[in-house]
């Protein structure tokens, strides 16, 4: 059976940006959770957004499909989009923080 690396699932998610703030989903604490199939190839991404009618919400939910796609041994992506828990500035890592001129 072929295994899926979450290291590298996370690093084509870092490859996915927020449309209105520049940095990338993961950073910005909108990634809540990968379940990983290996044997059917299979990872469904739980995530959220900056904020609930977000406009782009399409578009960066199917960035994340295709960067997901990407990976060596996936098969099929599902992006489920929740806003429970809502997101928070807390989520962000420091870097993120920094980046963004909050620390």
């Amino acid at each position: 059976m072929a295994e899926i690396n979450e290291a590298e699932l996370m690093d084509a998610l870092r490859e996915c940006y927020d449309p209105e703030i520049p940095v990338n989903i993961v950073d910005l604490g909108l990634v809540y959770g990968l379940d990983i199939n290996n044997e059917a190839g299979n990872v469904d991404v739980s995530m959220t957004l900056t904020a609930m009618g977000c406009p782009m919400a399409g578009e960066v939910m199917s960035e994340v499909e295709m960067r997901v796609l990407q990976v060596e041994n996936v098969k099929s992506c599902k992006v489920e989009l929740t806003f429970d828990p809502p997101w928070s500035p807390d989520r962000m890592t420091e870097d993120a923080k920094w980046e963004l001129g909050m620390m």
